[in-house]
C-alpha cells in the first residue's frame, strides 16, 4: 500500500531533523577537536537523550566522520570529515575574495600574511601569501586552529563580539586561555584596545620575536573573517604597526 501523504511528511521530517542534529554534533567535534570529547558533554550541550547521542555518532563513526579514541572515549573528528574540511578550504568563497588584498598587502609591506574564519571558539586558517622579506614568520600554516584571541586575527574577530561572548568562551576555554598566559582581564584589555584602534596587535603573544597586526571583515555569505600581518619584531615598532593598521582597514573596506 502506497505511503499516505502525511505519513511522507512526517518521514521527511524525522530525516530533516536527524541530519541536522547530525550536523550539529559534527560542529561541536570541531570545536573540541584539540581536547576531544565525551559523550557527557555532547549530551550536555545539545541537550539531547544519551540513547539519540550515542546513535548518530555511531552512524558517524561508521562513515568515517568521527571517531573515539579505544583508550579515553573521547570523540574526535574522523577522517572523512577532515578530507571535506579541506576540500572546502582550497575553495572557499573568501579565499577567492581575499587573495588580491593579501597579495597586495604582502607586496605593498615585504610581510607574511593570513587569511583566517571563526570555527567555534578558534580560528581556522585558509590561506597564507608570502612577502618579499627574507626573514619570514610561518607561525601559522593553512588548515591550523588557534583559540580566538590568541592571534592577530582571532583578536580582531573577538573584538567584534558582544562582552557576554567573549566571556563565555572564555569560561568555556579557561584552561586553553591559561596554558596562554591569557587571563580574563588581560584578554578584556587587549579586546578593548582592538576597538578603539579598529585594528588588532600582538607583540610576542605566540612565538618571541613575532609580532603582528590583523584586522576584521565582514562577508556577504556566512561568518566573519580576519587578515592579519605578521613579522619579526624589530620590523613592528608601534608606528608601524599603526601604519599597517590603517592600510589594512583602507583596503579591506574596499572590498564589495
Amino acid at each position: 500500500m502506497p505511503k499516505r501523504p502525511a505519513e511522507n511528511t512526517e518521514r521527511q521530517t524525522a530525516g530533516a531533523q536527524s541530519l541536522r542534529r547530525g550536523l550539529q554534533l559534527l560542529r561541536l567535534l570541531a570545536d573540541r577537536q584539540e581536547e576531544g570529547a565525551l559523550l557527557a558533554d555532547l549530551m550536555a550541550a545539545t541537550g539531547l537523550e544519551r540513547p539519540t547521542v550515542y546513535r548518530l555518532l555511531s552512524c558517524l563513526e561508521e562513515e568515517r566522520f568521527a571517531e573515539r579514541h579505544p583508550h579515553n572515549k573521547r570523540y574526535r573528528l574522523g577522517l572523512d570529515a577532515l578530507h571535506l574540511g579541506a576540500a572546502a578550504q582550497e575553495k572557499a568563497p573568501v579565499v577567492d575574495l581575499a587573495v588580491p588584498v593579501m597579495k597586495k598587502l604582502a607586496r605593498l609591506s615585504g610581510d607574511t600574511v593570513f587569511l583566517v574564519v571563526q570555527q567555534g571558539d578558534f580560528t581556522v586558517c585558509l590561506h597564507r601569501e608570502e612577502g618579499s622579506f627574507p626573514v619570514r614568520v610561518f607561525t601559522t600554516v593553512p588548515g591550523q586552529r588557534r583559540l580566538l584571541g590568541i592571534g592577530a586575527g582571532g583578536l580582531a574577530l573577538m573584538a567584534q563580539m558582544a562582552d557576554d561572548v567573549i566571556h563565555d568562551i572564555y569560561q568555556r576555554r579557561s584552561a586553553l586561555y591559561a596554558d596562554a598566559g591569557m587571563s580574563l582581564a588581560k584578554l578584556t584589555s587587549v579586546i578593548r584596545r582592538t576597538r578603539e584602534k579598529g585594528y588588532a596587535e600582538i607583540v610576542d603573544t605566540i612565538t618571541h620575536g613575532v609580532s603582528g597586526v590583523g584586522c576584521a571583515f565582514s562577508l556577504p555569505f556566512g561568518a566573519g573573517a580576519a587578515i592579519s600581518l605578521g613579522a619579526i619584531s624589530s620590523r613592528m615598532h608601534a608606528s608601524r604597526r599603526a601604519e599597517l593598521g590603517l592600510l589594512m582597514q583602507r583596503e579591506l573596506g574596499a572590498l564589495p
